[in-house]
Formats: C-alpha cells, sequence, structure tokens
C-alpha cells in the first residue's frame, strides 16, 4: 500500500506530464538530492569522493550520451572513447590558450567541438546501419587515437594534456590544490543537469523522432522524420555529452593524463554500462555506471575483508569473467537490464499485497 497513486488526482496537463507524477516518486527523489547533496559529502572520505563518486559521474554523463545514441535513436557506436578524447584535448588546449576563460564555459564548448566531430562521424550513418555503423564509429576510434598521439599540437609537443587549475567563485575545483569535495560538487551538477536536459529531450517530439528512427528508419520516413537530421542530430547531442565527460574526467580526476588513455577499451566500458544498465533509459544509464564503477572496487576490497588470499591478478580476471556473465545473462534474460528490473519492481509494489 505505499507505492500507489490511488487519491492523486491531477488538474492540469503540466501535472500529468511531469517527470516524477507520483508523490512518492518525488519523496523518493528528495531523499536522493538530499544523500548526494548533503550526506556524502559531509561523510564521504576522500577515497570515496575521488575514486568511487567522481569515476560514477563521469561515467554516468558519458553512459547517458550513448544510450541517446544507441538506446534511444538505435544507432550504434563504438567510439565513444574517442569522442571523451576529443573533449579532453579540446579542453585542455582552451585552458592554454585562453587562460581568463571561465572553466565552466570551457567545459561546455569542450563538448561543442566533441559534438562537431561527432556529426563528422555520424554523416555514414544515412547509408549503412546495425554492424556496418559499429565498424564506422570504432573507425572513428582508432583515427581519433592516431591523432592525437601523433600530432603534437594537440599535445603541445608533450606525452600528456594536463588539467589547468582553475577556480570558481573564488574556489579551487581543478588541480592538486581543489578538495574532493569542491571537485565533486562540480560533477555532481553536471550530472544532474544533463540528466534532466536528456530525460526532457526523451519525452518530448525529438526523443518520439529518434525511437521512430530506432523502431524501423523506413516507416519514419514516410510519416515525415528526417533520417539524417534526426541521427545527425542524436550523433551530435551524444558527442557532446561524451565529450564533456571527458573534459571533466581530465580536470576533476587525472590532471594529467596521455591521450590513449580514452582508447577503444573505455567505449567498450561505457557501452557494458548501457548494456547492463538498460538501452533506452536515463535511470538504467546512472544504474549500469553506478555498477561498472563499484564491482571492482568491491573486488579489489572482499578478498582482504574475507580472509581469501586472492592476488590482485586473479581479481582483475575475475572482474572480466563477472561482467561477461552478466552481459550475456542480461542479453538473454533481461534485456532492457537493471531498469527494467527495477521497473517490475516498482510494478509489483504498485498490487502488493493483492497481486491479480
Amino acid at each position: 500500500m505505499i507505492y500507489r497513486e490511488a487519491g492523486q488526482f491531477k488538474t492540469s496537463y503540466a501535472k500529468d506530464q511531469a517527470i516524477f507524477a507520483i508523490r512518492q516518486d518525488r519523496y523518493w527523489m528528495l531523499l536522493v538530492a538530499l544523500v548526494a547533496f548533503v550526506v556524502i559529502p559531509a561523510f564521504g572520505t576522500p577515497y570515496f569522493l575521488e575514486i568511487i563518486m567522481l569515476n560514477f559521474l563521469f561515467f554516468s554523463i558519458a553512459a547517458i550520451g550513448l544510450n541517446i545514441l544507441t538506446g534511444y535513436c538505435g544507432q550504434i557506436s563504438l567510439g565513444t572513447g574517442g569522442f571523451m578524447a576529443v573533449g579532453a584535448v579540446a579542453s585542455y588546449k582552451m585552458a592554454i590558450i585562453f587562460p581568463e576563460l571561465n572553466i565552466l564555459v570551457i567545459f561546455l564548448l569542450s563538448g561543442l567541438f566533441a559534438a562537431a566531430v561527432g556529426l563528422v562521424f555520424g554523416l555514414p550513418s544515412l547509408r549503412i546501419k546495425g554492424f556496418y555503423l559499429a565498424v564506422a564509429t570504432l573507425a572513428a576510434q582508432f583515427f581519433l587515437d592516431w591523432l592525437f598521439l601523433r600530432v603534437d599540437w594537440f599535445t603541445n609537443s608533450s606525452t600528456a594534456i594536463e588539467g589547468v587549475p582553475r577556480d570558481l567563485f573564488g574556489i579551487v575545483i581543478t588541480g592538486p590544490n581543489a578538495t574532493p569535495v569542491a571537485k565533486y560538487y562540480v560533477a555532481l551538477g553536471f550530472v544532474v543537469v544533463f540528466a534532466l536536459v536528456a530525460k526532457n529531450l526523451v519525452r518530448g517530439h525529438v526523443g518520439r523522432a529518434w525511437m521512430a528512427i530506432r523502431d524501423m528508419d523506413i516507416a519514419a520516413e514516410i510519416i515525415g522524420i528526417r533520417p539524417l537530421r534526426t541521427k545527425l542530430l542524436a550523433f551530435a547531442i551524444s558527442s557532446f555529452y561524451c565529450g564533456v565527460a571527458g573534459s571533466l574526467m581530465l580536470f576533476l580526476f587525472y590532471d594529467s593524463a596521455e591521450p590513449d588513455l580514452f582508447d577503444v577499451n573505455l567505449s567498450f566500458k561505457v557501452l557494458f554500462m548501457v548494456i547492463i544498465g538498460g538501452l533506452g533509459s536515463i535511470l538504467g544509464s546512472l544504474m549500469g555506471a553506478a555498477f561498472i564503477v563499484s564491482v571492482p572496487v568491491i573486488l579489489a576490497n572482499a578478498p582482504d575483508l574475507l580472509g581469501l588470499p586472492i592476488s590482485s591478478d586473479f581479481a582483475k580476471h575475475l572482474e572480466f569473467m563477472i561482467f561477461g556473465a552478466l552481459i550475456i545473462f542480461f542479453l538473454i534474460v533481461e534485456p532492457l537490464g537493471l531498469a527494467r528490473l527495477w521497473q517490475i519492481a516498482k510494478e509489483k509494489l504498485r498490487l502488493w499485497p493483492f497481486p491479480y
């Protein structure tokens, strides 16, 4: 009886179309916001904030971007790491060339550079799809990796790109002097805003056009949806999200990183987040990112807590095996991932204790 909408009358279209239309969902989200903005910064250790939460937030933005392209528009992409590299390199160059430019503007402009690159590599999507499109985006990943490693202009003839120390409203948020709490709040703010924007996009006419292209592009074209514009828009927005995620990862987490950090393995990692979390779900992107980030930490610490003599190499291989088994499990048992399991649980609560 704790999750029922009976008696919650909606008197306007705005209330009927709200993201959280049920009162219980609004209370739940207020609780999550309280934990995220107050409890975690107040009681979280530096290790928890930097190693776990920052990684979760960066990958959440990247997973949402890939889910927009693959889950909602149906365009398979294996070039996520390359677009994240574009955002990281662009933010590094802008921070050096324009030292007075606001750091938030740098983050957003880096996403625009990544969106422009995504538009270029999204052009083949009008003629090819499925496996062939995946190979084309994989080629984009390899080309971008080669470009940033071989052309010295992007790295200023250095072996690594660096996050320049910057402050926001007098508080240092990037560089070695920035506190974990300051970095966490910046990343959390981006995740909240980007998740809300993505949720509203997929609920509107843009999202319906993406899903029509995903389900049957020929039928979508017949009813008046322009395939090229719709697909390119999905590529641009997805690349924008990935570019901002790469920029945040460089400035808030690594401080200094080689361009090959954003390699094809990173692209597959983000893809696993989307598959496990749930295709076509913003919440699934967050759940998948949380799962992929937390599993290595659990496997690294569980043997010591349980007193099991497991080497770090074996734990790393065990991590790969668990990821592979879970991907196979979700593809066979529940293709829509953790988000669908969460939805089923809420449906069960609506009927409890009188299932019918």
